[in-house]
């Protein structure tokens, strides 16, 4: 059941820069194959993978941490490929950086991923969340 405070759909026809925590060089993920769709759909994607240099040919960064300025003020989207006992501590790299920088706007943990201290945290800085759900499958519904 997606748990979220704004409505999927509107981030998606909102929102085109999406740093994709957990994305992954195996085209047989979903971790792949869903940043590879955004992609399709004129979305921008930055990869966040500490194993990896690109993917889907675009430059891979370790950490969100490890972001330039200049790129960690463009992400308006962190959506979370990772395990949910992972999510609190995305939750609180996401609150640093939009403390920082103003954004990102919203924390997106893919289907089947859920966190209630991730939320708090989420709510405790302000950023609207989306959870349990899939980018790509909202976008399909909008399009």
């Amino acid at each position: 059941m997606v748990l979220s405070t704004v409505d999927p759909k509107e981030v998606l026809a909102k929102y085109r820069v999406v740093a994709v925590v957990g994305a992954s060089k195996n085209p047989e993920k979903d971790a792949n194959t869903v940043p590879a769709y955004l992609m399709e759909h004129g979305y921008t994607i930055i990869p966040i993978n500490p194993t990896a240099q690109k993917i889907l040919g675009r430059k891979a960064y370790p950490s969100l941490g490890s972001l330039p300025p200049e790129v960690a003020s463009s992400v308006e989207v962190v959506d979370v490929f990772r395990p949910s006992e992972e999510l609190p501590e995305i939750a609180r790299q996401v609150s640093e950086m939009k403390r920082k920088y103003g954004r990102p706007f919203v924390f997106w943990a893919q289907l089947g991923l859920d966190s209630e201290e991730a939320r708090k945290i989420l709510d405790d800085a302000g950023i609207d969340y989306v959870m349990d759900a899939c980018m790509r499958v909202v976008h399909r519904l909008i399009s």
